[in-house]
């Protein structure tokens, strides 16, 4: 019988990539296995549980409708975390405002996580792959304290550990710690995450572009003319590229990030600042995509050298194969006509 590595033995294994930890990172990324179990076992009963599917009928921070699973992720990833007792707080992208865990133990945590719980949860009632976004700091703040606002407006490259789990044809846990990239598949048959894609890579290039046509008109000069781009037809390069959006951000990354390709959300007339919130979603990914070999981009410099200044900051973002987003970032210069 052939040895499959574990999520668990691959974390006790590689306890030497962070040194000084104590155990702490693998202990939070074993909560996070245990949250994403659980919320992977709720998704895989939306369709028969007519107390999980549409909305909760409340918004959040954003302005946008919770979805009922959104709100038990957020739940599920927010007590299990707590329960380790390694971080001292969390932020969430459904929360107006960070939380500060209150115990003694939470307190003496070393670490700050982020996370987006339920990524394309819009996609839910429809039966589409949606995903959870997660990403780790060292905090800033006096250890024995409470956790405090600078723990979380920290730039990218600070960033000691990232990952997202997707939930599709099969649950998927991908992280980094900054020793490259890993992805573990769920083996709901013994209820263990098996590691399947050991050291991911972007491809250099590809041929998938990643982009809510919907809005092109509204995009700027620069944007447009990449989609074109895309679009042309060039023996040399045997473009087009072909067009591919989910509408989880998840679920268009880890495609992309297996077969090479972009993923655009770009400044818009109705955003000029884009859509996607740089703690909760842009960073965490960013943090992946480099270390996966690809590049993530606002279109004016690297995501993970953006200083935040609030939890809900929201940034223009180009992600994927690393030609394909510098390609991207030389139309934009090229085009400097502003979206506004």
């Amino acid at each position: 019988m052939s040895h499959f590595t574990t999520l668990g033995e691959f974390i006790i294994d590689r306890q030497k990539d962070f040194p000084g930890s104590s155990g702490e990172l693998s202990r939070i990324l074993s909560a996070i296995r245990l949250a994403s179990k659980i919320v992977n076992q709720e998704i895989n009963k939306a369709g028969v549980a007519a107390d999980i599917l549409g909305a909760a009928g409340s918004e959040n921070i954003q302005g946008e409708q919770q979805q009922k699973l959104d709100v038990y992720a957020d739940e599920k990833f927010i007590k299990a975390i707590e329960a380790r007792g390694v971080v001292c707080g969390i932020g969430s992208e459904e929360n107006d405002d960070y939380i500060a865990y209150e115990s003694e133990k939470c307190q003496n945590g070393k670490y700050v996580l982020l996370m987006d719980p339920l990524d394309g949860s819009s996609n839910i009632d429809v039966n589409v792959s949606i995903g959870t976004i997660f990403s780790v700091f060292k905090r800033k703040s006096e250890i024995g304290t409470k956790a405090e606002l600078k723990d979380f407006l920290q730039i990218g490259d600070e960033q000691v550990a990232a990952g997202y789990v997707i939930y599709g044809s099969s649950t998927m846990l991908v992280f980094t710690t900054g020793n490259g990239v890993h992805g573990f598949t769920y083996d709901p048959g013994i209820g263990t995450f098996i590691l399947s894609h050991p050291d991911m890579k972007f491809p250099d290039n590809g041929k998938i572009y990643s982009v809510n046509e919907g809005n092109y008109n509204n995009f700027n000069q620069g944007v447009r003319r990449y989609i074109q781009y895309c679009q042309e037809i060039d023996a040399s390069t045997n473009r087009p590229y072909t067009g591919r959006y989910i509408g989880s951000l998840v679920a268009d990354f880890h495609r992309n990030l297996i077969k090479g390709g972009i993923y655009m959300y770009p400044a818009t007339n109705a955003a000029p600042n884009g859509k996607l919130r740089l703690l909760y979603e842009c960073s965490p990914l960013a943090f992946l995509a480099e270390q996966a070999g690809g590049s993530a981009s606002t279109g004016n410099g690297r995501v993970m050298e953006v200083e935040p200044t609030e939890l809900h900051q929201r940034v223009p973002y180009f992600i994927g194969s690393k030609e394909m987003v510098e390609m991207a970032e030389t139309f934009l210069q090229t085009h400097k006509e502003s979206a506004q």
